[in-house]
């Protein structure tokens, strides 16, 4: 019986040893493939480890794998190769993507990509780092793996229907393991697959290859057919808009601009914490910070930009609909119909306007912005004498300087006008603007010379020379320019009967590890205190994400009494706010009048959501609490249903065209 056992265990030792010997190659291409994706999950979500992700990557590796067996050994490689760095792509385009949206690729972006071309020396400063490239391993160990088995292995052979047989058992063997996958899935991974918002949880739980196949087929889903899952998402955007509550309550801010011009400044990367910085006495935003002393200051406003950064916040601004989940809507859904400020407003006889010192065709705003209901689009060369550039595009103090002669024709040809001034200067890298601010960033302070006994003032380079400082330069230089412009409006006479909206559009874009230096300096050494220090302040993800919160400002030279305003509000409560005011709403906002409600939420794009008592971070399962209040299951629960219903429903609304098809209905229904 002893004897029976051994001889068994040494045939399968035998057998294994034979195997690994005719398929080295095969078995090398997948294991460099999964451990490139484990690295992947370990550098990015930071020290996960989890075998069902890993399981599910070897399914789809070995699935893959398998067909390189219908080619013949010296074509073999080839076929390894080129999934070999496609899958390193994979790894290589997440990282560096990772890092600075926290959440994965979607090829949904491919269109979107385009504008990085724009901004390559952003990418190459703020996004690219040395992990990203620690993918690359792998293409050199196929190559270098692949010359020893040819220089071992000289003669294989090759027979088709081997070859068949082969990959017949190894796709076999790949569904296996992608059944033992299976088995270990509950209802709530499957959800969130099909949805696929939730980025990181599909990453993380399905493995990455996993993750960008289901993409692929999520982001073409309504390409290939407008009208596929049509039908579901129409029962539940009507059964959604039937329950909600969108009555206008009357507050004291009800219609109190009534008949008023807006100019809505869209304040580029501008964060609401450098409102609170002075370095050597001198503020970093003396002009924002009037402007907030004296109108309406909201204190805890949130961007929920996605992908689309600038263009998303624009959107979601003046539609209060969330960003899309794949894509962006500016250059994905520029064609479907939207309820926004400026389309409103022209019902009340405003001329609505756009004006921006970029290329018009960025973001396709030369179209898009046609579609939220502007006028007219002035932008760059067409509208703009290109007199100065900073970065991007027109200088902010040329650009303000050339429109406010524009305003003052628009405002004598027109009763009223909504006019939106996007401003460029702040945008990532920021270094261009070394060259045009004088403003400093360093400490400065008194010492005694040790020589001469006389006190002296030496200065530290704490900001200085860092991509932290070079961003509150150019947020001075761009706080410079909008007192610049209050200024020439308020001589031209365009402050009367006119309302400023002033929003930070997103945050820098900066990682964590920036604010390391900043909040741990000691300047008498020239140092950054240890993480063992009991001085230092440790900067966790929760904190990152709640100092993202951007400026929102509503003044007027006119009679306006000052108010901070510190609930939790969103970029989507804007429509319904400033719609309170000047006497407009739209019935599919997401957002809440921030006068009129309680208790509000803003939800992200990525299903995470901030309240006045926890931000919770929805992919990861684990939040925040904000004051000394607890929060119960239930409390979490609820939060998290509103963030998944308005994440499904504003994307229904863009991706099937619902406001249209909603309008197209109800005509019909009239006409009948």
């Amino acid at each position: 019986m002893k004897q029976k056992i051994l001889d068994k265990s040494k045939n399968i030792i035998e057998r294994t040893k034979k195997y690994i010997k005719d398929n080295k190659l095969f078995l090398i291409f997948v294991i460099t493939s999964v451990i490139n994706a484990t690295l992947l999950r370990f550098l990015t979500v930071k020290n996960y480890i989890d075998i069902r992700p890993i399981i599910a990557d070897t399914a789809v590796v070995v699935i893959f794998g398998s067909f390189g067996y219908l080619f013949k050994p010296n074509n073999r490689f080839k076929y390894y190769m080129v999934f070999t760095i496609l899958f390193t792509a994979i790894c290589v385009i997440n990282s560096m993507y990772y890092t600075n949206f926290l959440s994965f690729i979607s090829i949904s972006l491919i269109a979107t990509s385009l504008q990085v071309v724009d901004v390559a020396d952003a990418v190459v400063q703020n996004v690219m780092e040395l992990k990203d490239f620690s993918y690359l391993w792998q293409i050199l160990a196929l190559i270098m793996a692949n010359k020893a088995i040819k220089k071992k292995d000289n003669i294989i052979n090759y027979e088709k229907k081997e070859a068949k047989e082969k990959t017949v058992k190894t796709i076999i063997a790949g569904l296996i393991i992608a059944i033992c996958f299976a088995i270990t899935l509950k209802p709530v991974d499957i959800g969130r697959l099909s949805k696929q918002w939730n980025r990181e949880y599909v990453a993380m739980r399905y493995g990455i290859y996993f993750y960008q196949l289901n993409d692929v087929f999520v982001s073409i889903k309504p390409q290939i057919s407008p009208l596929f899952g049509y039908d579901k998402n129409a029962k539940m955007f009507r059964e959604y808009y039937d329950a909600k509550d969108n009555s206008v309550k009357k507050n004291e801010y009800t219609n109190i601009f009534k008949g008023k011009n807006v100019i809505v400044i869209h304040a580029e990367s501008i964060q609401q914490f450098t409102m609170n910085l002075s370095f050597n006495g001198k503020e970093l935003t003396p002009n924002l910070n009037k402007l907030a002393s004296e109108g309406l200051y909201f204190s805890n406003y949130y961007a929920q930009e996605s992908v689309g950064t600038s263009s998303d916040s624009e959107f979601t601004f003046n539609t209060s609909l969330m960003p899309a989940s794949s894509g962006t809507v500016f250059i994905s859904y520029y064609d479907r119909e939207y309820i926004s400020i400026p389309k409103l407003l022209k019902k009340e006889g405003y001329y609505t306007f756009s004006m921006h010192g970029n290329n018009g065709s960025f973001w396709n705003r030369n179209v898009m912005h046609k579609n939220l209901g502007y006028d007219d689009f002035y932008y760059y060369n067409k509208d703009f004498e290109i007199d100065e550039t900073i970065g991007l595009g027109l200088s902010d103090k040329s650009f303000f300087r050339q429109v406010v002669p524009k305003i003052k024709e628009i405002n004598a040809n027109n009763k009223n006008f909504y006019g939106t001034l996007i401003m460029l200067t702040n945008h990532t890298p920021f270094t261009d603007i070394e060259n045009y601010s004088d403003y400093e960033v360093d400490y400065k302070y008194e010492k005694v010379n040790d020589e001469t006994g006389e006190t002296e003032i030496v200065s530290a380079p704490f900001m200085e020379g860092t991509k932290l400082g070079s961003y509150f330069k150019s947020v001075h230089y761009a706080d410079e320019a909008i007192g610049q412009l209050i200024n020439d409006l308020d001589s031209e006479g365009l402050l009367n009967n006119t309302v400023i909206v002033l929003y930070g559009d997103h945050d820098a874009k900066l990682k964590k590890s920036e604010y390391e230096r900043f909040y741990n300096y000691e300047p008498y050494t020239d140092t950054v205190l240890s993480k063992d220090d009991e001085n230092y302040k440790a900067i966790d993800e929760f904190d990152y994400e709640l100092n993202r919160k951007v400026p929102f400002i509503i003044w007027s030279k006119e009679g306006l009494e000052h108010k901070e305003i510190t609930e939790i509000m969103g970029m989507y409560d804007a429509l319904p706010t400033l719609g309170n005011m000047f006497g407009f709403s739209s019935p599919y906002a997401l957002g809440h009048d921030i006068f009129s409600v309680t208790d509000n939420v803003v939800v992200f794009p990525d299903s995470n959501w901030v309240t006045d008592k926890m931000y919770y971070n929805n992919q990861k399962g684990k939040g925040k609490l904000l004051n000394s209040d607890e929060v119960s299951i239930d409390y979490i629960e609820k939060y998290n249903k509103i963030a998944e219903d308005d994440i499904s429903i504003s994307n229904s609304i863009i991706v099937y065209d619902l406001i249209r098809k909603t309008r197209e209905s109800n005509l019909l229904m009239d006409n009948k």
